[in-house]
């Protein structure tokens, strides 16, 4: 199964969509497309039952190009590659080079397969598609596109290889804020193909990924190591430093024990109920942690009657 390669000969983790899934989006499609045409024919025969036969047929034209042929091109124009056929069976219309489709893209499609679709019943089509190594109609060899499959197995996605040993933990210090997810993208995409890549077309694009990727950090490549090491550890590092930020975040997240757990038998005075002890200034009680005036030592004291001493003082 052929696969997608821009070009910059990077080979694209998409697959081409073959005749079967393709057929069921398109019977959705067209189903769904069929009934909104019966609808708005039925809404314009109530509305026009007074015009005669010719205003009557210009009518019914302008319905069938608005809503068989404008709908569909609408429709992938403004999902970019995907309707509501191709969204059910986890499709999309992408251009040769992967990109998404654009207006005249979607044009192109949608005007050849008034042909080969809707006036031959999809015969052309499925022998277009058939004959095609990817899958192609003749809408899509002449607008350019492909429809492509979006939903890959998880299994078969292949893993970054990693850097050499020597390369571990070296690019810690690197500032990574400003690499974009686009760069990150590319340099995934050559690390898991880049066993497929011709060795001249592989070094240049390792040699130029790997100048992007320092230009973007701000420290140069170091000298002596393969531009493919470098990119291989610059990712494994990045990678180390998500798993990090993960696990941290799942500490902040646990429940803590100890001096400040919630069992109470480790906190403060006021957490365990306990009286707070206050201290005296200038003769006025001083307020504890929890809002309450502790007593001074004068009115403890005033609080105590005197001890007897068996003396009783003169009348």
């Amino acid at each position: 199964m052929s696969e997608l390669v821009t070009g910059d000969a990077v080979v694209l983790g998409l697959r081409p969509a073959k005749l079967p899934s393709r057929a069921l989006a398109l019977a959705i499609d067209l189903a769904v497309v069929g009934a909104a045409f019966v609808l708005v024919s039925i809404g314009l025969a109530i509305a026009t039952a007074s015009l005669d036969d010719a205003a009557l047929a210009a009518v019914s034209v302008a319905a069938f190009l608005l809503v068989l042929v404008g709908g569909p091109i609408a429709v992938e124009t403004l999902s970019r590659g995907r309707s509501l056929g191709k969204l059910a069976c986890g499709l999309r219309v992408v251009r040769d080079d992967g990109g998404p489709i654009r207006f005249r893209h979607a044009l192109v499609r949608g005007a050849i397969g008034v042909v080969e679709i809707l006036m031959t019943f999809g015969v052309v089509a499925c022998i277009a598609s058939l004959v095609s190594a990817r899958g192609r109609r003749l809408g899509d060899v002449f607008a350019g596109t492909l429809v492509v499959r979006e939903r890959v197995p998880a299994g078969r996605a292949a893993a970054v290889p990693p850097p050499p040993p020597w390369l571990v933990g070296r690019f810690a210090g690197l500032d990574l804020s400003a690499v974009p997810e686009s760069l990150w993208l590319a340099v995934r995409q050559y690390l898991t193909r880049m066993h497929q890549l011709d060795a001249q077309v592989g070094w240049s694009m390792a040699e130029r990924l790997a100048g992007e990727l320092a230009e973007r950090t701000g420290v140069p490549v170091p000298e002596g190591v393969p531009a493919g090491a470098y990119l291989a550890a610059v990712v494994n590092e990045r990678q180390a430093r998500d798993a990090r930020r993960v696990f941290v975040a799942a500490q902040g997240s646990a429940p803590r024990g100890g001096r400040d757990g919630g069992d109470g038998r480790g906190g403060s005075e006021e957490q365990a109920g306990r009286p707070v002890s206050g201290v005296v200034v200038g003769g006025d009680p001083v307020v504890g942690g929890a809002g309450v005036a502790v007593p001074t030592v004068e009115d403890e004291e005033s609080r105590v009657p005197p001890a007897a001493t068996g003396f009783a003082p003169p009348a």
